[in-house]
Protein backbone atom coordinates (compact mmCIF):
# COMPACT_ATOMS: atom_id res chain seq x y z
CA UNK A 1 0.00 0.00 0.00
CA UNK A 2 2.85 2.40 0.89
CA UNK A 3 4.58 1.46 -2.37
CA UNK A 4 1.44 2.31 -4.31
CA UNK A 5 1.13 5.62 -2.46
CA UNK A 6 4.76 6.50 -3.19
CA UNK A 7 4.37 5.53 -6.83
CA UNK A 8 1.24 7.67 -7.12
CA UNK A 9 3.04 10.62 -5.59
CA UNK A 10 5.85 10.32 -8.08
CA UNK A 11 3.39 10.10 -10.96
CA UNK A 12 1.60 13.22 -9.68
CA UNK A 13 4.88 15.10 -9.41
CA UNK A 14 5.86 14.03 -12.91
CA UNK A 15 2.50 15.23 -14.18
CA UNK A 16 2.93 18.61 -12.47
CA UNK A 17 6.43 18.95 -13.88
CA UNK A 18 5.16 18.10 -17.36
CA UNK A 19 2.36 20.65 -17.07
CA UNK A 20 4.84 23.26 -15.82
CA UNK A 21 7.19 22.61 -18.74
CA UNK A 22 4.27 22.97 -21.12
CA UNK A 23 3.26 26.24 -19.49
CA UNK A 24 6.78 27.63 -19.69
CA UNK A 25 6.91 26.83 -23.40
CA UNK A 26 3.66 28.69 -24.03
CA UNK A 27 4.33 31.62 -26.37
CA UNK A 28 1.82 33.88 -24.64
CA UNK A 29 3.53 33.54 -21.28
CA UNK A 30 6.92 34.15 -22.86
CA UNK A 31 5.55 37.21 -24.66
CA UNK A 32 4.20 38.63 -21.38
CA UNK A 33 7.45 38.00 -19.48
CA UNK A 34 9.69 39.50 -22.17
CA UNK A 35 7.40 42.47 -22.65
CA UNK A 36 7.23 42.96 -18.90
CA UNK A 37 11.03 42.93 -18.55
CA UNK A 38 11.54 45.39 -21.42
CA UNK A 39 8.82 47.61 -19.94
CA UNK A 40 10.63 47.50 -16.59
CA UNK A 41 13.83 48.60 -18.33
CA UNK A 42 11.89 51.45 -19.94
CA UNK A 43 10.32 52.42 -16.62
CA UNK A 44 13.70 52.66 -14.93
CA UNK A 45 15.06 54.74 -17.81
CA UNK A 46 12.05 57.03 -17.60
CA UNK A 47 12.51 57.53 -13.86
CA UNK A 48 16.25 58.23 -14.11
CA UNK A 49 15.81 60.82 -16.90
CA UNK A 50 19.38 60.14 -18.00
CA UNK A 51 18.72 61.65 -21.42
CA UNK A 52 18.49 65.21 -20.05
CA UNK A 53 21.04 64.79 -17.25
CA UNK A 54 23.96 63.67 -19.41
CA UNK A 55 26.81 66.17 -19.65
CA UNK A 56 27.56 65.26 -23.27
CA UNK A 57 24.09 64.86 -24.76
CA UNK A 58 23.87 68.58 -25.46
CA UNK A 59 26.91 68.97 -27.67
CA UNK A 60 25.82 65.85 -29.55
CA UNK A 61 22.44 67.55 -30.07
CA UNK A 62 24.05 70.77 -31.23
CA UNK A 63 26.36 68.94 -33.66
CA UNK A 64 23.33 67.14 -35.09
CA UNK A 65 21.57 70.49 -35.58
CA UNK A 66 24.69 71.88 -37.26
CA UNK A 67 24.82 68.96 -39.72
CA UNK A 68 21.11 69.18 -40.56
CA UNK A 69 21.12 72.96 -40.99
CA UNK A 70 24.23 73.09 -43.18
CA UNK A 71 23.89 69.70 -44.89
CA UNK A 72 27.60 69.06 -44.44
CA UNK A 73 29.90 67.41 -41.95
CA UNK A 74 32.30 69.29 -39.67
CA UNK A 75 36.03 68.82 -40.02
CA UNK A 76 37.11 71.32 -37.35
CA UNK A 77 36.09 72.02 -33.77
CA UNK A 78 32.78 73.80 -34.29
CA UNK A 79 31.05 75.29 -31.21
CA UNK A 80 34.39 75.99 -29.50
CA UNK A 81 36.34 79.26 -29.34
CA UNK A 82 39.57 77.74 -27.99
CA UNK A 83 39.77 74.83 -30.45
CA UNK A 84 37.61 76.07 -33.31
CA UNK A 85 40.38 75.67 -35.87
CA UNK A 86 41.59 72.29 -34.64
CA UNK A 87 40.80 69.21 -36.77
CA UNK A 88 37.81 67.27 -35.48
CA UNK A 89 35.31 64.78 -36.92
CA UNK A 90 31.73 64.15 -35.86
CA UNK A 91 32.33 60.41 -35.70
CA UNK A 92 28.90 59.82 -34.13
CA UNK A 93 27.03 61.82 -36.74
CA UNK A 94 24.34 59.17 -37.32
CA UNK A 95 23.37 59.25 -33.66
CA UNK A 96 23.57 63.04 -33.58
CA UNK A 97 21.27 63.54 -36.56
CA UNK A 98 18.67 61.17 -35.05
CA UNK A 99 18.96 63.01 -31.73
CA UNK A 100 18.55 66.35 -33.45
CA UNK A 101 15.38 65.21 -35.24
CA UNK A 102 13.93 63.76 -32.03
CA UNK A 103 14.32 67.15 -30.36
CA UNK A 104 13.15 69.13 -33.39
CA UNK A 105 9.95 67.11 -33.67
CA UNK A 106 9.06 66.52 -30.02
CA UNK A 107 11.18 68.87 -27.90
CA UNK A 108 12.62 67.74 -24.57
CA UNK A 109 10.16 64.84 -24.40
CA UNK A 110 11.44 63.60 -27.76
CA UNK A 111 15.00 63.86 -26.47
CA UNK A 112 14.07 61.81 -23.41
CA UNK A 113 12.08 59.19 -25.30
CA UNK A 114 14.93 58.75 -27.78
CA UNK A 115 17.24 57.81 -24.90
CA UNK A 116 14.64 55.49 -23.35
CA UNK A 117 14.01 53.64 -26.62
CA UNK A 118 17.75 53.34 -27.22
CA UNK A 119 18.13 51.80 -23.74
CA UNK A 120 15.33 49.30 -24.42
CA UNK A 121 16.89 48.48 -27.81
CA UNK A 122 20.16 47.53 -26.10
CA UNK A 123 18.31 45.26 -23.67
CA UNK A 124 16.44 43.55 -26.52
CA UNK A 125 19.63 43.20 -28.59
CA UNK A 126 21.31 41.33 -25.73
CA UNK A 127 18.25 39.08 -25.32
CA UNK A 128 18.12 38.46 -29.08
CA UNK A 129 21.81 37.55 -29.21
CA UNK A 130 21.52 35.02 -26.41
CA UNK A 131 18.27 33.64 -27.84
CA UNK A 132 19.90 33.08 -31.24
CA UNK A 133 22.92 31.39 -29.69
CA UNK A 134 21.36 29.02 -27.17
CA UNK A 135 17.86 28.65 -28.61
CA UNK A 136 16.17 28.74 -25.19
CA UNK A 137 13.82 31.54 -24.27
CA UNK A 138 14.11 31.36 -20.48
CA UNK A 139 17.88 31.12 -20.52
CA UNK A 140 18.00 34.12 -22.86
CA UNK A 141 15.57 36.16 -20.76
CA UNK A 142 17.25 35.50 -17.41
CA UNK A 143 20.81 35.82 -18.71
CA UNK A 144 19.96 39.02 -20.61
CA UNK A 145 18.49 40.57 -17.46
CA UNK A 146 21.63 39.71 -15.49
CA UNK A 147 23.91 40.94 -18.27
CA UNK A 148 22.14 44.28 -18.70
CA UNK A 149 22.26 44.90 -14.95
CA UNK A 150 26.06 44.88 -15.23
CA UNK A 151 26.30 47.93 -17.51
CA UNK A 152 23.04 49.30 -18.92
CA UNK A 153 22.35 51.92 -16.26
CA UNK A 154 25.97 52.70 -15.53
CA UNK A 155 26.13 54.90 -18.63
CA UNK A 156 23.92 57.56 -20.17
CA UNK A 157 22.19 56.73 -23.50
CA UNK A 158 25.00 58.00 -25.71
CA UNK A 159 26.30 56.82 -29.12
CA UNK A 160 28.01 53.91 -27.34
CA UNK A 161 24.54 52.33 -27.06
CA UNK A 162 24.63 51.81 -30.82
CA UNK A 163 27.97 50.05 -30.33
CA UNK A 164 26.34 47.74 -27.79
CA UNK A 165 23.53 46.87 -30.21
CA UNK A 166 25.80 46.22 -33.19
CA UNK A 167 28.28 44.32 -31.02
CA UNK A 168 25.57 41.95 -29.80
CA UNK A 169 24.42 41.38 -33.38
CA UNK A 170 28.02 40.74 -34.52
CA UNK A 171 28.65 38.15 -31.81
CA UNK A 172 25.35 36.41 -32.59
CA UNK A 173 26.36 36.08 -36.24
CA UNK A 174 29.88 34.86 -35.42
CA UNK A 175 28.58 32.22 -33.01
CA UNK A 176 25.88 31.11 -35.46
CA UNK A 177 28.47 30.71 -38.20
CA UNK A 178 30.65 28.53 -35.96
CA UNK A 179 27.71 26.44 -34.77
CA UNK A 180 26.44 25.74 -38.30
CA UNK A 181 29.88 25.48 -39.91
CA UNK A 182 28.77 27.89 -42.66
CA UNK A 183 29.72 31.45 -43.56
CA UNK A 184 26.17 32.39 -44.53
CA UNK A 185 25.40 34.35 -41.34
CA UNK A 186 28.59 36.39 -41.79
CA UNK A 187 27.28 37.99 -44.98
CA UNK A 188 25.30 40.39 -42.79
CA UNK A 189 28.46 41.76 -41.18
CA UNK A 190 29.41 44.35 -43.86
CA UNK A 191 25.99 45.99 -43.52
CA UNK A 192 26.33 46.07 -39.74
CA UNK A 193 29.74 47.74 -39.96
CA UNK A 194 28.54 50.23 -42.55
CA UNK A 195 25.92 51.43 -40.06
CA UNK A 196 28.14 51.06 -37.00
CA UNK A 197 31.01 53.14 -38.39
CA UNK A 198 28.62 56.03 -39.00
CA UNK A 199 27.12 55.91 -35.51
CA UNK A 200 30.04 55.47 -33.11
CA UNK A 201 33.83 55.34 -33.13
CA UNK A 202 33.90 52.12 -31.11
CA UNK A 203 33.10 50.18 -34.24
CA UNK A 204 36.86 49.56 -34.03
CA UNK A 205 36.12 47.15 -31.16
CA UNK A 206 33.83 45.18 -33.43
CA UNK A 207 36.20 45.17 -36.39
CA UNK A 208 38.93 43.94 -34.05
CA UNK A 209 36.71 41.05 -32.90
CA UNK A 210 35.89 40.06 -36.48
CA UNK A 211 39.59 40.31 -37.38
CA UNK A 212 40.40 38.11 -34.39
CA UNK A 213 37.79 35.61 -35.56
CA UNK A 214 39.19 35.54 -39.10
CA UNK A 215 42.82 35.38 -37.94
CA UNK A 216 42.30 32.47 -35.56
CA UNK A 217 40.41 30.44 -38.15
CA UNK A 218 43.11 31.17 -40.72
CA UNK A 219 45.85 30.09 -38.30
CA UNK A 220 43.90 26.94 -37.53
CA UNK A 221 43.78 25.98 -41.19
CA UNK A 222 47.44 26.79 -41.73
CA UNK A 223 48.39 24.69 -38.72
CA UNK A 224 46.28 21.78 -39.97
CA UNK A 225 47.91 21.94 -43.39
CA UNK A 226 51.36 21.90 -41.86
CA UNK A 227 50.49 18.79 -39.86
CA UNK A 228 50.34 20.52 -36.48
CA UNK A 229 47.34 19.50 -34.41
CA UNK A 230 46.73 20.73 -30.86
CA UNK A 231 44.41 18.26 -29.16
CA UNK A 232 43.14 20.84 -26.68
CA UNK A 233 41.93 23.16 -29.47
CA UNK A 234 38.63 22.66 -31.27
CA UNK A 235 39.15 22.41 -35.06
CA UNK A 236 37.72 25.05 -37.37
CA UNK A 237 34.88 24.03 -39.68
CA UNK A 238 34.74 27.29 -41.61
CA UNK A 239 36.51 28.08 -44.90
CA UNK A 240 39.23 30.43 -43.73
CA UNK A 241 39.59 32.19 -47.09
CA UNK A 242 35.92 33.20 -47.17
CA UNK A 243 36.01 34.37 -43.57
CA UNK A 244 39.08 36.48 -44.30
CA UNK A 245 37.42 37.93 -47.41
CA UNK A 246 34.33 38.90 -45.38
CA UNK A 247 36.58 40.61 -42.84
CA UNK A 248 38.20 42.62 -45.64
CA UNK A 249 34.79 43.64 -46.97
CA UNK A 250 33.85 44.76 -43.44
CA UNK A 251 36.97 46.93 -43.35
CA UNK A 252 35.94 48.54 -46.62
CA UNK A 253 32.40 49.06 -45.31
CA UNK A 254 33.70 51.02 -42.31
CA UNK A 255 35.34 53.47 -44.72
CA UNK A 256 32.07 54.28 -46.49
CA UNK A 257 31.02 57.56 -44.94
CA UNK A 258 31.91 61.24 -44.71
CA UNK A 259 35.21 60.58 -42.92
CA UNK A 260 36.38 57.44 -44.73
CA UNK A 261 39.50 55.78 -43.30
CA UNK A 262 40.31 58.86 -41.20
CA UNK A 263 38.11 57.38 -38.46
CA UNK A 264 40.89 54.90 -37.72
CA UNK A 265 43.34 57.77 -37.25
CA UNK A 266 40.95 59.40 -34.78
CA UNK A 267 40.50 56.13 -32.91
CA UNK A 268 44.28 55.73 -32.67
CA UNK A 269 44.76 59.24 -31.27
CA UNK A 270 41.83 58.79 -28.89
CA UNK A 271 43.36 55.58 -27.51
CA UNK A 272 46.64 57.41 -26.93
CA UNK A 273 45.07 60.12 -24.75
CA UNK A 274 46.04 60.17 -21.08
CA UNK A 275 43.81 62.87 -19.57
CA UNK A 276 40.49 60.93 -19.67
CA UNK A 277 41.99 57.85 -18.04
CA UNK A 278 43.41 59.90 -15.17
CA UNK A 279 40.68 62.42 -14.41
CA UNK A 280 37.33 61.23 -15.82
CA UNK A 281 35.70 58.66 -13.55
CA UNK A 282 34.02 56.52 -16.21
CA UNK A 283 37.38 56.02 -17.93
CA UNK A 284 39.00 54.67 -14.79
CA UNK A 285 39.16 51.09 -13.55
CA UNK A 286 36.10 49.78 -11.69
CA UNK A 287 36.33 50.42 -7.98
CA UNK A 288 33.92 47.61 -7.03
CA UNK A 289 31.75 49.97 -5.01
CA UNK A 290 28.64 49.26 -7.08
CA UNK A 291 26.69 46.02 -7.47
CA UNK A 292 27.06 46.24 -11.25
CA UNK A 293 30.84 45.79 -10.92
CA UNK A 294 30.34 42.50 -9.09
CA UNK A 295 27.78 41.30 -11.64
CA UNK A 296 30.29 42.03 -14.39
CA UNK A 297 32.91 40.05 -12.47
CA UNK A 298 30.43 37.19 -11.99
CA UNK A 299 29.64 37.10 -15.70
CA UNK A 300 33.32 37.09 -16.62
CA UNK A 301 34.13 34.38 -14.07
CA UNK A 302 31.23 32.21 -15.26
CA UNK A 303 32.37 32.58 -18.86
CA UNK A 304 35.92 31.55 -17.91
CA UNK A 305 34.53 28.55 -16.02
CA UNK A 306 32.39 27.49 -19.00
CA UNK A 307 35.46 27.59 -21.24
CA UNK A 308 37.68 25.78 -18.76
CA UNK A 309 35.36 22.81 -18.31
CA UNK A 310 35.33 21.91 -22.00
CA UNK A 311 37.49 19.11 -23.33
CA UNK A 312 38.42 21.17 -26.36
CA UNK A 313 38.75 24.93 -26.21
CA UNK A 314 37.58 27.20 -28.99
CA UNK A 315 40.59 29.47 -29.46
CA UNK A 316 38.47 32.36 -30.69
CA UNK A 317 36.33 32.19 -27.55
CA UNK A 318 39.45 32.10 -25.40
CA UNK A 319 41.03 35.07 -27.18
CA UNK A 320 37.77 37.04 -27.12
CA UNK A 321 37.30 36.58 -23.38
CA UNK A 322 40.93 37.46 -22.69
CA UNK A 323 40.85 40.70 -24.70
CA UNK A 324 37.46 41.85 -23.43
CA UNK A 325 38.47 41.17 -19.82
CA UNK A 326 41.61 43.27 -20.17
CA UNK A 327 39.77 46.19 -21.76
CA UNK A 328 36.72 46.12 -19.47
CA UNK A 329 38.72 46.02 -16.25
CA UNK A 330 40.86 48.88 -17.48
CA UNK A 331 37.95 51.29 -17.80
CA UNK A 332 34.43 51.19 -16.37
CA UNK A 333 32.76 52.59 -19.47
CA UNK A 334 33.73 49.46 -21.42
CA UNK A 335 32.03 47.03 -19.03
CA UNK A 336 29.56 46.25 -21.83
CA UNK A 337 32.41 44.89 -23.98
CA UNK A 338 33.10 42.08 -21.51
CA UNK A 339 29.55 41.58 -20.23
CA UNK A 340 28.00 40.99 -23.66
CA UNK A 341 30.86 38.73 -24.76
CA UNK A 342 30.62 36.74 -21.51
CA UNK A 343 26.87 36.29 -21.99
CA UNK A 344 27.45 35.06 -25.55
CA UNK A 345 30.04 32.52 -24.40
CA UNK A 346 27.87 31.28 -21.54
CA UNK A 347 24.98 30.89 -23.99
CA UNK A 348 27.26 29.04 -26.42
CA UNK A 349 28.27 26.60 -23.71
CA UNK A 350 24.62 25.99 -22.85
CA UNK A 351 23.73 25.45 -26.50
CA UNK A 352 26.56 22.95 -27.00
CA UNK A 353 25.46 20.91 -24.01
CA UNK A 354 21.74 20.86 -24.81
CA UNK A 355 21.31 21.06 -28.59
CA UNK A 356 18.05 19.12 -28.44
CA UNK A 357 16.39 21.82 -26.37
CA UNK A 358 16.61 24.55 -29.01
CA UNK A 359 13.25 26.12 -29.78
CA UNK A 360 12.23 28.20 -32.80
CA UNK A 361 12.88 31.89 -32.39
CA UNK A 362 10.08 34.41 -32.28
CA UNK A 363 8.55 35.18 -35.67
CA UNK A 364 8.53 38.58 -37.31
CA UNK A 365 4.90 39.13 -36.34
CA UNK A 366 5.61 38.16 -32.74
CA UNK A 367 8.52 40.61 -32.58
CA UNK A 368 6.41 43.32 -34.20
CA UNK A 369 3.68 42.73 -31.61
CA UNK A 370 6.30 42.89 -28.86
CA UNK A 371 7.61 46.23 -30.15
CA UNK A 372 4.09 47.64 -30.31
CA UNK A 373 3.29 46.44 -26.78
CA UNK A 374 6.48 47.94 -25.34
CA UNK A 375 5.85 51.25 -27.11
CA UNK A 376 2.36 51.38 -25.60
CA UNK A 377 3.80 50.62 -22.15
CA UNK A 378 6.43 53.36 -22.54
CA UNK A 379 3.69 55.82 -23.47
CA UNK A 380 1.50 54.81 -20.53
CA UNK A 381 4.36 54.92 -18.02
CA UNK A 382 5.51 58.31 -19.30
CA UNK A 383 1.95 59.65 -19.09
CA UNK A 384 1.64 58.60 -15.46
CA UNK A 385 4.98 59.97 -14.27
CA UNK A 386 6.60 63.39 -14.45
CA UNK A 387 8.30 62.42 -17.71
CA UNK A 388 6.87 65.46 -19.47
CA UNK A 389 8.13 68.86 -20.57
CA UNK A 390 7.86 70.32 -17.09
CA UNK A 391 9.40 67.31 -15.31
CA UNK A 392 12.32 67.11 -17.74
CA UNK A 393 12.83 70.86 -17.54
CA UNK A 394 12.95 70.67 -13.74
CA UNK A 395 15.43 67.77 -13.88
CA UNK A 396 17.64 69.65 -16.34
CA UNK A 397 17.48 72.85 -14.25
CA UNK A 398 18.58 70.93 -11.17
CA UNK A 399 21.85 69.92 -12.85
CA UNK A 400 22.67 72.68 -15.33
CA UNK A 401 22.95 76.50 -15.10
CA UNK A 402 19.58 77.28 -16.68
CA UNK A 403 18.86 80.23 -14.38
CA UNK A 404 22.37 81.64 -14.76
CA UNK A 405 22.16 81.58 -18.55
CA UNK A 406 18.71 83.16 -18.41
CA UNK A 407 20.26 85.94 -16.33
CA UNK A 408 22.91 86.52 -18.99
CA UNK A 409 20.23 86.65 -21.65
CA UNK A 410 18.46 89.40 -19.72
CA UNK A 411 21.74 91.13 -18.83
CA UNK A 412 24.06 90.56 -21.80
CA UNK A 413 27.79 90.63 -21.11
CA UNK A 414 30.56 90.90 -23.70
CA UNK A 415 32.54 87.72 -24.26
CA UNK A 416 34.63 85.71 -24.61
CA UNK A 417 33.10 83.12 -22.27
CA UNK A 418 35.05 80.99 -19.83
CA UNK A 419 33.49 77.78 -18.53
CA UNK A 420 34.65 74.49 -17.05
CA UNK A 421 34.54 70.99 -18.48
CA UNK A 422 31.27 69.70 -17.03
CA UNK A 423 28.92 72.41 -18.29
CA UNK A 424 30.56 73.02 -21.65
CA UNK A 425 28.33 70.62 -23.54
CA UNK A 426 25.16 72.14 -22.12
CA UNK A 427 26.33 75.68 -22.89
CA UNK A 428 26.94 74.82 -26.56
CA UNK A 429 23.22 74.17 -26.82
CA UNK A 430 21.62 76.56 -24.32
CA UNK A 431 23.96 79.50 -24.84
CA UNK A 432 24.91 79.21 -28.54
CA UNK A 433 25.79 82.91 -28.95
CA UNK A 434 28.94 82.38 -26.86
CA UNK A 435 31.27 79.66 -28.19
CA UNK A 436 32.44 77.62 -25.21
CA UNK A 437 35.95 77.51 -23.83
CA UNK A 438 35.80 73.75 -23.38
CA UNK A 439 33.30 70.88 -23.53
CA UNK A 440 33.27 67.09 -23.31
CA UNK A 441 35.12 66.45 -26.58
CA UNK A 442 38.44 65.48 -25.02
CA UNK A 443 39.72 64.30 -28.40
CA UNK A 444 39.26 67.81 -29.81
CA UNK A 445 41.09 69.71 -27.08
CA UNK A 446 43.87 67.23 -26.38
CA UNK A 447 45.62 66.36 -23.14
CA UNK A 448 47.40 69.70 -22.68
CA UNK A 449 44.31 71.92 -22.93
CA UNK A 450 42.18 69.47 -20.94
CA UNK A 451 44.77 69.43 -18.15
CA UNK A 452 45.06 73.23 -18.17
CA UNK A 453 41.31 73.62 -17.64
CA UNK A 454 41.27 70.90 -14.99
CA UNK A 455 43.99 72.59 -12.96
CA UNK A 456 42.40 76.02 -13.24
CA UNK A 457 38.95 74.73 -12.25
CA UNK A 458 40.49 73.23 -9.14
CA UNK A 459 42.04 76.53 -8.10
CA UNK A 460 45.65 75.67 -8.85
CA UNK A 461 48.04 78.60 -8.38
CA UNK A 462 48.74 78.52 -12.11
CA UNK A 463 45.23 79.90 -12.76
CA UNK A 464 46.67 83.43 -12.74
CA UNK A 465 48.67 82.62 -15.87
CA UNK A 466 45.97 80.60 -17.63
CA UNK A 467 45.69 82.21 -21.09
CA UNK A 468 42.15 80.94 -21.61
CA UNK A 469 40.93 82.51 -18.38
CA UNK A 470 42.88 85.74 -18.88
CA UNK A 471 41.36 86.41 -22.29
CA UNK A 472 37.80 85.85 -21.02
CA UNK A 473 35.46 88.63 -19.92
CA UNK A 474 32.55 86.58 -18.55
CA UNK A 475 33.16 83.50 -16.40
CA UNK A 476 30.36 81.03 -15.68
CA UNK A 477 31.31 78.43 -13.07
CA UNK A 478 29.85 75.76 -10.84
CA UNK A 479 29.45 77.36 -7.43
CA UNK A 480 31.21 74.43 -5.74
CA UNK A 481 34.33 74.65 -7.91
CA UNK A 482 37.48 75.85 -6.09
CA UNK A 483 38.02 78.37 -8.88
CA UNK A 484 34.75 80.11 -7.93
CA UNK A 485 36.06 80.70 -4.42
CA UNK A 486 39.46 81.85 -5.71
CA UNK A 487 37.96 84.39 -8.13
CA UNK A 488 35.81 85.75 -5.32
CA UNK A 489 38.97 87.16 -3.77
CA UNK A 490 40.68 88.18 -7.01
CA UNK A 491 40.42 91.97 -7.60
CA UNK A 492 40.48 91.44 -11.37
CA UNK A 493 36.97 89.96 -11.27
CA UNK A 494 33.57 91.03 -10.01
CA UNK A 495 30.70 88.71 -9.13
CA UNK A 496 27.39 89.66 -10.78
CA UNK A 497 25.24 86.58 -10.17
CA UNK A 498 24.98 83.63 -7.80
CA UNK A 499 22.43 80.87 -7.20
CA UNK A 500 22.60 77.43 -5.60
CA UNK A 501 24.32 75.94 -8.68
CA UNK A 502 26.23 78.65 -10.51
CA UNK A 503 28.16 81.86 -10.10
CA UNK A 504 29.03 84.43 -12.76
CA UNK A 505 32.03 86.77 -12.73
CA UNK A 506 32.95 89.52 -15.16
CA UNK A 507 36.33 91.13 -15.63
CA UNK A 508 36.62 94.58 -14.07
Amino acid sequence: MEALTGSGGRIAMMSVARDLRGLLQHRTLQFIVLGGWLSAVAARALCLKFSVLDLDIWWHLKVGDWIVERREFPHVGILSRTAGDRPWMAYSWGYEVLLSRAYAWFGLVGLGIFGVLLTVAVAYAVFWMIRQICGRFWVACILAAITCSAFLFSLMPRPVFFSMIFYAATLALLMASERMGRVGPLYWLPLIFLLWANCHIQFVYGIFVVGLFAGIHLLGHLAARSGFRARFAAPSRLPAQKVLLIFMVCLVATCIGPYSYHLYVTAFHYAGSTFPYKFIREFQSPGFRALSNYIELLLGGTAWFSLGRKKQVNLFHLALLTVTSIIAFRTMRDSWFLSIAAAALIATSWSNERPSTRRPSESFLENAALVAAVLVMVFLIARNTDFNRRGLDDAMSSEFPVRAVNFLRQNPQPGPLYNTFDWGGFLTWYMPDHPVAIDGRTDLYGDDIDLEFFRTANGDASYADDPYLNESRVILLERAKPLAMVLGGDPRFREIYRDRLAVIFVRR
